[in-house]
């Protein structure tokens, strides 16, 4: 079967959670799905800045809240596929493998990369959050509040 997932709707949220997951994680499932493709360094990973912004109670005028470290990275696959990435920190291996599987994605190899690469990243992410939430949940504090008499 030669199932091919629309980049125009799908493409957000894969690159997304490609930048959110953590740079072992993605090694260790990118070797897992074996050889490097044929590629070409349209951009090498390279290490800038960005202003991050902000707004105060997320309806208040815009401010600059300070620059963050980003590393991004462009790869143009044999068959023509064009991928991207931008990760935060300074680690090149990873924004090149976020590129090459963002360009991947757009190819008939995506059911494998979602499978084999994406689909685990969103468990390991989950596990973690749930982790942090049992967490959190166990220092939960309830207040309520006790009426004394009639009012």
């Amino acid at each position: 079967m030669n199932m091919m997932i629309d980049p125009n709707t799908d493409r957000k949220a894969w690159m997304g959670l490609l930048a959110k997951a953590c740079a072992a994680d993605l090694a260790r499932y990118w070797e897992r799905f074996g050889a490097m493709p044929d590629h070409v360094l349209l951009r090498a990973p390279e290490i800038g800045g960005v202003m991050v912004r902000g707004r105060a109670g997320a309806v208040g005028a815009a401010f600059n809240l300070g620059e963050m470290t980003v590393t991004r990275c462009s790869v143009k696959l044999a068959d023509g596929a064009v991928g991207h990435a931008y990760v935060q920190g300074r680690d090149k291996d990873k924004a090149l493998q976020a590129a090459l599987i963002d360009a991947l994605m757009q190819t008939a190899a995506a059911p494998q990369i979602e499978a084999r690469i994406l689909a685990p990243l969103r468990d390991t992410i989950a596990a973690v959050k749930a982790t942090r939430a049992a967490k959190a949940a166990a220092t939960k504090v309830e207040f309520f509040t006790m009426m004394r008499g009639e009012d």
